[in-house]
């Protein structure tokens, strides 16, 4: 059974400023946070260039690298796609995420992000719990770049 989130975060800098971050894929260490445990980036390994390119990004205490492919990059619509590929985190055997920024009065912008995905054992609460856990550090990693102008 396919599973869903929906979730949202709203940012305060223009979307112009969040699109510059997080159209630059090969470089997440760039604006992921340092100062939580939880995940750590170790290195980033980038194949490729454009669509279809794929960070593998290694983070301390995982076995394996979480690999995402670039899908998708539109700057007109401020719309991106990602997909896990190879050995993911949380026996999860499917993933494909979408966000899109949506520009809001005062100069912010708020970011939409949707994922889908399938786990390997049927049950995907603790895989469901990981990703929204990464959510929240992607969330906060791209406002403290925006803040710090990185």
């Amino acid at each position: 059974m396919l599973h869903t989130i929906s979730i949202s975060h709203d940012y305060a800098a223009a979307p112009a400023i969040i699109w510059d971050i997080l159209q630059d894929f090969g470089h997440i260490e760039r604006w992921w946070p340092t100062d939580d445990p939880a995940v750590q980036i170790e290195r980033v390994d980038v194949v490729g260039k454009g669509f279809g390119m794929i960070r593998h990004i290694y983070n301390k205490g995982y076995p394996d690298p979480v690999s995402e492919r670039l899908e998708f990059l539109d700057p007109e619509t401020l719309t991106w796609r990602l997909n896990m590929v190879g050995n993911s985190p949380m026996e999860i055997t499917y993933y494909q995420a979408t966000g899109r920024l949506e520009a809001l009065p005062g100069g912010h912008c708020r970011q939409h992000y949707r994922s889908e995905f399938l786990t390997k054992t049927g049950k995907p609460d603790e895989a469901e719990a990981w990703l929204r856990m990464a959510y929240v550090l992607m969330f906060k990693g791209i406002a403290a770049a925006a803040a710090a102008g990185r």
